[in-house]
């Protein structure tokens, strides 16, 4: 079933990363094998130092193989700003990155601890109001935390990407109580977990607590085999929304039989 994203229409519900893949060929038929139809792709981790200052008219730097690569598989490009600091860096990177892959997308990283890469959320505010007054839709990386998450809504934000774990930890979502919240608090907002996924079972949990994506890349990129784990992810997630949608049951203290039973026997 379609739905709307950032005004545009999609039916996939799986955005996949494109980092540490064992080749592009990997990745490529992962991104096949997923039918994901948005894949990010971190700028600042693809380029090399001396090209910070390449645009989009470059044919030998960032218009590469890779990114070409990307371009071709149908998806739509989610460039982020991994691996910034401070809300500068990672306005500049955005303008590059929009300029690069003509998109007004970012998905907006602003790392404020090295241990857990955990977000800074007064540097990611700061960044979220100037480039949203700039004309990008923003799709900030954040916290469960919901005060962080009303401010960037009331910045401008549709779109909130809070985190289930530490990225790449593979832990799953270890408060599933605060993204309940979250969901309950904000249901207007198009959340999507976002890092910490680390086996299909998380993303069925993320999908059924109501959120309405699940971006992920470590999880497939480190399997064994990242093509089978692209597919199984695409069914926890596909499988997850369903039974949200669906209705699930309510939890019971005791046992409530599947069978009623009258109290009169009867002959077979």
């Amino acid at each position: 079933m379609s739905y709307t994203l950032a005004d545009v229409s999609l039916t996939s519900r799986f955005f996949l990363g494109t980092a540490t893949y064992p080749s592009p060929k990997v990745l490529n038929d992962a991104i096949i094998a997923s039918e994901a139809q948005v894949v990010t792709v971190g700028l600042k981790r693809q380029l090399s130092p001396h090209q910070n200052t390449l645009t989009k008219s470059t044919t030998d730097g960032v218009e590469n193989t890779f990114f070409q690569m990307l371009k071709e598989s149908g998806a739509r490009l989610l460039p982020n700003t991994a691996g910034c600091k401070t809300a500068r860096e990672a306005i500049t990177l955005a303008h590059m990155a929009r300029e690069i892959f003509d998109t007004h997308w970012i998905k907006l990283e602003v790392i404020g601890d090295d241990y857990t890469l955990q977000p800074d959320p007064t540097e990611l505010l700061v960044a979220t109001r100037e480039l949203i007054k700039e004309g990008f839709e923003v799709f900030p990386y954040c916290t469960d935390d919901l005060v962080t998450c009303q401010r960037l809504l009331d910045a401008g934000c549709r779109i909130l990407m809070p985190w289930g774990a530490p990225i790449g930890s593979g832990q799953g979502l270890v408060n599933p109580f605060a993204l309940r919240v979250l969901r309950a608090r904000l249901p207007e907002a198009f959340l999507v977990v976002d890092a910490g996924i680390g086996s299909p079972k998380d993303a069925v949990m993320a999908m059924q607590l109501g959120f309405d994506a699940v971006l992920l890349n470590s999880a497939v990129a480190q399997s064994h085999n990242p093509v089978k784990m692209a597919t199984a992810f695409k069914l926890a997630i596909q499988s997850g929304r369903l039974a949200y949608e669906a209705g699930i049951m309510d939890q019971q203290d005791m046992a409530v039989p599947s069978t009623q039973v009258t109290g009169r026997p009867f002959l077979l």
